[in-house]
């Protein structure tokens, strides 16, 4: 029987959007009612998770929970949370809710590993950057994570707020830049991890992008019906 899925949105709002269309997309659908049922809680009024894990914020964390126990209540078998940085509040809305959530930073190094990457870089916000999300789960296959330096790393955020505020073409000329030189300090893909970089940052000829948010994607469908679309296989 088919579960449903949760999503913790509005974090930003098109950062969800991209994660339903990725699972519309990878979902081996014939007619409507082979899709998946999705359940979205779009609160993008959860305060700035960034701002509040360098200490300077509204803190996040009740905000998330509502919404994840408001998805239990709507019927919803497992969660998953549309952004990288609320991963920080892993444990907390786990713990909130009796049903499973799906870790994405986890899922992305599952998926690294299984492929062979041993050195990646990493383009993410501050509080990603900071907390370890990605450093930390990767660590459990032996994948050496590459950061851009404080400096570089002002861009990187330039770009993300750029791409929240709908400025896709700043934000990509910000992001392009940063993974060409995580490229040039000897990684062999880009983890574009935080939901709103995948939006703008492609895999190239000169840059494998890996993207969390489709790992995410066809994850929860595997969840969900235990299989994806031929067109998802081998697809990063």
């Amino acid at each position: 029987m088919q579960k449903v899925v949760g999503i913790i949105g509005g974090m930003g709002p098109l950062a969800t959007v991209d994660l339903i269309n990725k699972i519309i997309f990878y979902t081996p659908a014939k007619k409507d009612q082979d899709h998946i049922h999705i359940i979205v809680d779009n609160y993008s009024q959860i305060p700035d998770r960034t701002t509040a894990i360098l200490g300077k914020g509204t803190d996040p964390a009740p905000f998330i929970i509502q919404s994840a126990q408001r998805l239990e209540n709507a019927g919803a078998d497992f969660l998953v949370i549309a952004c990288n940085t609320a991963h920080f509040y892993f444990n907390l809305i786990e713990n909130s809710v009796s049903i499973p959530v799906l870790n994405m930073p986890l899922e992305t190094a599952r998926f690294l590993h299984e492929k062979n990457f041993s050195r990646v870089g990493l383009l993410a916000t501050d509080g990603t950057i900071n907390t370890k999300l990605y450093q930390h789960s990767c660590q459990v296959y032996d994948i050496n994570v590459i950061e851009p330096d404080l400096q570089v790393q002002k861009e990187v955020m330039e770009g993300i707020y750029a791409i929240k505020g709908s400025d896709l073409e700043k934000g990509l000329l910000y992001l392009s830049r940063v993974a060409n030189t995580l490229i040039n300090r000897g990684a062999e893909a880009i983890i574009a991890g935080c939901t709103e970089i995948p939006l703008v940052l492609k895999s190239s000829q000169d840059i494998c992008v890996i993207d969390p948010t489709e790992i995410l994607a066809k994850t929860v469908i595997k969840t969900a019906i235990g299989k994806v679309s031929a067109s998802a296989i081998g697809v990063k």
